[in-house]
């Protein structure tokens, strides 16, 4: 190890995420702009890489904490362990990239019952110091103890029984100390060992749970779906406590400069009185907003506000801030650029650029495809008399229907058989990721827009309904309650994330508006256009006006050529004529090579030829003026084949039954089992195909020549391309060319016309991609064929990899991502 692995939070700047982390260095950028900041330290990601590969803590680190601590309690005049004057701190994780929720944090470290009595004295408020105490207990019994949750809450229900109240708010100071005394010695049977008393070793432990964290199940899951590294590791950050438990005129809250939801200009965000930081997020109380907050406390709102337009116009972004208000003074804990929806992504980058806070490029790249293909999502048709059962906060948009499921191992279970579900809690947390990434959306009847449900939902796209508190929600019944409406599991219900609606039973889709503009059928300077259509249409005219690439389409019907043309589209790069001989046409396929003889074969080929030059006239007429890619046929032959393994039990069972096997049966019988291929996606297809039977591809070009000499007829500008598949040797590839080249000069010999049709080859096999550069002197042009070139590549059989092998690969993280 070298090198120092903590630093103070008035070192370095937003620049060093690296080292610092996300939240350290923008703890340390907020320090430097002057804002107010509970000091503190942060032990870098290189301690907690050091500590996952070795298993212990970096030789040195104890040594710094020591130091840095009595830094801190020489600035601030308290001691760390002092019942006197008690020095407490917070433990949170902070990587480079912004993981919310999916970490670790403990708050009220340096708590023991002797500095809580001395609290009680000091403060003059008993309930603040024991509930400060209870809440350390909590946590460090869940995070360093690993307890159960659940074992926690069976302790706090024989409390609230035992003290007739309904809520941990409304405990005495004696239910208090009962419930801390409760979880300790929960934390004592499971552990087989006496609940520790050092603070120092609350810290040390505390530590190194955040460390631990980082290769949580969740943690880990939030890092495929995200694509981050997971080599980066976690800082840990050390803060001086500031409490909004303490009274009346403290708090926490979460603050966004903008609504993350929508992108409306205004702060937006939650405040809850006597409460600290995790409360917000976790959605165990609902909260004010922030005009609530501003009429009831005016001077720290304004306060507030300063802090909010300075840090959006420090970082010329969307700035997501926690704050906590100790006793009327107000302090800023952590910012970050928030995340936010898609709608909100494409408003905010261009009310930014109309601030003259960034360019358009900026806004350009502020924005993705995949934040557009959101914005394509349907929307509910409410035209009928559909009535919602219950309201709640519109968290993150969109329209989504599934059948109610209120456990996130279950909705994921069902999500992979095949159903849309919709997860129903009283609030999420981090453990249920894995049920609200596999949902269609999520309904909670407690938190707002910051709580983790809406936050996690907004970063993943999800549609999710928050503080839906109309309903009652029984997670041990399985069942919800609106009024005198129950609603059991398995019941289908709709949610819609733009108004906060929820509705019984599936409520049928129109439509986005965006698709509508995008389609033609709105336009972005009518009244009737929103905002966001008016957004997505200046990025995307700009992005025209400044592209250097062309786009095309994968297109196998007429249809898909026309949508895809209104939609933008240049051409056609890819259409897989094999597609065209699916559903009905299927028969020709497995005519072709089951037939007995040359003379059969090529009399399927003359069957298939009409067929194939109609295909290709509907699609050029679509592109009309753009080129059309047409790849000859690919077909892996065991997708067109009657299964050899029914076939040999079918045959079977007759011979065993002494049946008489009629003669076409027996045929096709022995013909597949002739044609089968142990490994048929490296067998005979594409170029192979087209060289054992070379009628076929001829057959392909000449209806295309046909077709395109009836599209010209028609007055239209056809501008056919032929693709040859599956080429790995630059011989395979000329000799079919020279074939091909041949039969399209024959062709149009006949009919008195000629023109050029460029000939080339997709890229699909490594050997090409290796010899591309010679495969060149005989193609008029690329293609790469990724889904091919990605599986025999990495020797993976994308059909079989996702369902045995591959998931393990990711959850033991030996790959990033699922190539």
């Amino acid at each position: 190890m070298s090198g120092q692995l903590i630093y103070p939070f008035s070192f370095g700047d937003r620049s060093q995420s690296d080292l610092l982390g996300g939240k350290g260095a923008n703890l340390a950028e907020m320090v430097r702009i002057g804002l107010p900041v509970p000091p503190g330290f942060t032990i870098t990601t290189q301690a907690c890489r050091e500590f996952l590969a070795s298993g212990e803590v970096p030789k040195g680190l104890k040594g710094e904490i020591e130091s840095s601590l009595k830094a801190l309690e020489k600035s601030l005049d308290k001691e760390f362990g002092n019942p006197k004057k008690p020095l407490l701190v917070s433990v949170r994780s902070g990587a480079k990239f912004s993981m919310p929720g999916m970490m670790e944090t403990v708050l009220n470290v340096g708590m023991t019952p002797e500095v809580a009595e001395q609290m009680a004295v000091q403060t003059g408020n008993p309930k603040f110091a024991w509930d400060s105490y209870r809440r350390f207990i909590d946590m460090y019994g869940r995070i360093v103890c690993d307890v159960p949750p659940s074992e926690f809450h069976k302790i706090e229900s024989r409390v609230l029984a035992s003290f007739s109240v309904t809520s941990i708010q409304e405990l005495d100071v004696e239910g208090l100390k009962a419930l801390a005394d409760g979880y300790k010695k929960e934390i004592e049977a499971l552990s087989g060992e006496t609940f520790p008393l050092d603070p120092r070793e609350h810290l040390m432990r505390s530590v190194e749970a955040v460390f631990h964290s980082w290769n949580s199940e969740r943690a880990q899951l939030y890092r495929r779906r995200e694509r981050i590294p997971s080599d980066l590791g976690t800082a840990v950050n050390i803060q001086s406590m500031v409490f909004g438990n303490l009274s009346d005129d403290s708090g926490t809250g979460v603050a966004f400069t903008r609504d993350p939801a929508t992108g409306e200009q205004g702060s937006y965000g939650d405040y809850l009185e006597r409460a600290q930081g995790e409360d917000v997020v976790a959605g165990i109380r609902n909260t004010m907003s922030l005009a609530e907050f501003n009429e009831k406390t005016p001077k720290v709102y304004a306060e507030l506000d300063r802090v909010m337009t300075l840090l959006e116009d420090h970082y010329r972004d969307l700035c997501d801030i926690e704050f906590t208000v100790e006793k009327g003074k107000l302090w800023i804990l952590q910012t970050r650029v928030g995340k936010r929806t898609a709608e909100a992504a494409f408003r905010i980058a261009t009310q930014l650029v109309d601030e003259g806070k960034i360019t358009m490029d900026e806004a350009l790249v502020r924005t993705s495809g995949d934040q557009l293909a959101q914005l394509m999502f349907p929307q509910f048709d409410l035209t009928g008399s559909v009535k919602p059962i219950a309201t709640g906060i519109p968290a993150s948009p969109g329209a989504a229907v599934g059948e109610v499921v209120f456990d996130s191992r279950r909705a994921f279970d069902l999500a992979r058989g095949g159903k849309k579900v919709i997860l129903v809690r009283r609030e999420t947390s981090p453990d249920d990721l894995v049920g609200m990434v596999a949902s269609e959306g999520i309904l909670t009847s407690r938190g707002g827009k910051t709580s983790h449900a809406a936050v996690v939902a907004r970063g993943m796209g999800k549609t999710a309904v928050c503080g839906t508190d109309a309903i009652s929600v029984d997670e041990r019944a399985s069942l919800f309650t609106v009024g005198s409406l129950t609603i059991y599991e398995g019941e289908t219900i709709s949610i819609d994330g733009t108004t906060g609606n929820v509705y019984q039973g599936t409520i049928p889709v129109i439509a986005s508006p965006v698709t509508s503009y995008l389609e033609g059928r709105l336009a972005a300077s009518s009244d009737e256009a929103s905002p966001v259509v008016k957004a997505v249409d200046r990025i995307l005219c700009y992005a025209d006006s400044i592209r250097t690439l062309k786009v095309r389409t994968n297109a196998d019907t007429p249809e898909d050529a026309v949508r895809a043309r209104i939609l933008g589209a240049e051409g056609v790069g890819l259409c897989r004529t094999e597609h065209m001989f699916l559903g009905p046409r299927r028969a020709f396929v497995e005519r072709l090579v089951l037939a007995e003889n040359e003379d059969v074969q090529r009399g399927v080929i003359a069957e298939m030829e009409p067929l194939q030059r109609g295909d290709f006239v509907g699609i050029m007429m679509a592109m009309s003026g753009l080129p059309v890619t047409i790849r000859l046929l690919d077909p892996p032959l065991h997708e067109f084949l009657p299964p050899l393994a029914k076939l040999s039990a079918e045959m079977a069972r007759a011979e065993a039954l002494g049946e008489e096997i009629p003669a076409r049966d027996a045929a096709i019988f022995a013909a597949v089992n002739r044609l089968h291929e142990s490994n048929p996606m490296l067998g005979l297809r594409g170029v192979r195909l087209g060289i054992l039977i070379p009628e076929l591809y001829k057959m392909q070009v000449r209806a295309l020549v046909h077709a395109y000499l009836e599209v010209r007829k028609l007055g239209h500008d056809p501008k056919p391309e032929v693709m040859i598949p599956l080429v790995s040797t630059q011989r395979e590839l000329l000799y079919l060319r020279e074939t091909l080249e041949e039969e399209i000069k024959h062709t149009f010999a006949s009919t008195g016309h000629s023109v050029d049709i460029p000939i080339g080859t997709m890229i699909e096999t490594p050997r090409a991609a290796i010899t591309a550069g010679r495969m060149g002197h005989y193609a008029d042009f690329f293609s790469f064929g990724t889904n091919d070139l990605t599986q025999l590549t990495w020797a993976f059989s994308r059909d079989d990899v996702e369902s045995t092998f591959l998931p393990r690969y990711l959850d033991l993280e030996l790959l990033p991502f699922n190539p």
